[in-house]
């Protein structure tokens, strides 16, 4: 039997490691100076012993952890540039550090893009669990299985919701409570593995408490949707939708 509890310590322990991997200027999960080889293999002995846990028949460990670890670099190519678009974007913000330890955003964008490649891997059960947690922490929902190209930035961040087969494109902006969701789940599990979730193309930006609904609607590059609109239909590029 799985005692989740300890599960879960576990997973909050390895997100911290790896990001210490990801960013050891900012982050330090041991409280103290790590090579970047020591972090490394601490890393891949927690997330192994959440491997053992969480799957009744044992796969090939090493090829799911090798693969991760082979994305860190471009996972840290993806979030430099959401810290660059939160930094542009946020007059308030006085330094690239300040978004990594101070935005929610950076919070949850971050664990996001390590759960999205599990999730990618098939992975049960942990990448959810990593994106929950963010969701606890941030009152930001994104599901691992979204699809979010480079370049994002979450303003305030409270209440957006982001659902599994959500496609963004690059240079997209949401403002706090931003739902990115489904018309209707009423049919459940018939739905799985079917677009339930809205295409936002590059560089749309969209205002608070904004739904935007719909496997088939596609939201336009270069659009602008205000706050407190409700669409469940595509919207052409170029366009201001109020």
């Amino acid at each position: 039997m799985i005692n989740y509890a300890h599960l879960k310590s576990q997973m909050i322990q390895l997100l911290d490691l790896l990001r210490s991997i990801l960013y050891p200027n900012v982050f330090d999960a041991m409280e103290e100076a790590h090579s970047k080889e020591e972090l490394e293999a601490a890393a891949r002995r927690q997330l192994r012993e959440i491997l053992e846990r969480i799957y009744r028949e044992p796969p090939q460990y090493d090829d799911v952890i090798d693969t991760l670890f082979s994305k860190l670099p471009a996972i840290r190519d993806t979030l430099d540039t959401d810290v660059q678009a939160a930094y542009e974007g946020d007059p308030a913000a006085t330094c690239r550090e300040e978004v990594m330890l101070a935005y929610p955003a950076f919070e949850a964008i971050s664990i996001f893009r390590i759960a999205h490649e599990l999730y990618l891997m098939k992975v049960p059960m942990l990448p959810r669990m990593m994106t929950e947690y963010a969701h606890s922490l941030t009152g930001i929902d994104i599901h691992p299985g979204a699809t979010i190209g480079p370049y994002f930035f979450i303003d305030h961040g409270t209440g957006v919701v982001i659902g599994e087969t959500t496609v963004i494109g690059e240079h997209v902006k949401l403002y706090q409570g931003v739902t990115l969701g489904a018309l209707s789940t009423r049919q459940g599990q018939q739905l799985a593995n079917v677009k339930r979730h809205p295409t936002i193309c590059d560089n749309v930006t969209i205002y608070s408490n904004s739904s935007v609904l719909g496997g088939e609607t596609v939201i336009g590059e270069n659009t602008i949707i205000g706050g407190n609109t409700f669409i469940t239909e595509s919207i052409p590029a170029n366009t201001k939708a109020k």
